[in-house]
């Protein structure tokens, strides 16, 4: 199931495959409705809090998982203590039931560690893969931002050059309109 970040990110890649048109005599600038990619980037700022909010609440339930290892450690452990109380209070086999106490203890102790242990790790992976997805979502973004301002300053680029190059013929064709008087002037023609 993809997120509504990634369904943007594919909406602004298809606006600008499907629906942007290319610039008069070129082959790699585009026409963007700036409206509409506004609002897609709009939207996708406003989504992305969202989706760290969410991968937050996934790295919080690392403490839940943790609780209740722990509580089934303790539940064992007092299970254990239970069952060493129970065995030494019969005096005859007083000492079987120490030995079997400890035993228990010993196993109950360990099964506790490695429930914890094995929360522990799971936990961190949850939090390790919801901070990658969410660094993958913020680079994706980035990336997306980054293309498109480039492509802003490579219009512009070119727009001033356009507009140079014209300003310079104007300039040519109104010095080849110089007009010499009788006088050996040149008069102007305005």
């Amino acid at each position: 199931m993809s997120s509504r970040i990634e369904q943007i990110i594919e909406e602004i890649e298809e606006y600008i495959d499907r629906d942007c048109k290319y610039q008069p005599l070129s082959t790699t600038k585009i026409i963007v409705n700036k409206e509409h990619l506004d609002e897609l980037l709009r939207e996708l700022r406003m989504k992305i809090p969202d989706e760290i909010k969410r991968y937050q609440k996934i790295i919080a339930n690392r403490d839940a998982i943790l609780n209740d290892a722990q509580a089934k450690a303790d539940a064992m452990l007092e299970e254990a203590q239970l069952q060493t109380t129970e065995l030494v209070s019969e005096h005859e086999i007083m000492q079987q039931a120490y030995n079997q106490a400890n035993e228990i203890v010993t196993q109950a102790t360990a099964q506790a560690q490695e429930i914890v242990d094995r929360a522990t790790e799971d936990a961190n992976t949850i939090r390790i893969g919801a901070i990658q997805y969410a660094d993958d979502l913020l680079a994706n973004a980035e990336s997306i931002i980054g293309h498109t301002l480039d492509s802003y300053t490579s219009k512009y680029d070119g727009l001033i050059h356009s507009l140079q190059e014209c300003y310079d013929v104007v300039r040519t064709n109104r010095a080849e309109l110089e007009v010499p008087t009788d006088d050996g002037t040149v008069d102007m023609i305005d």
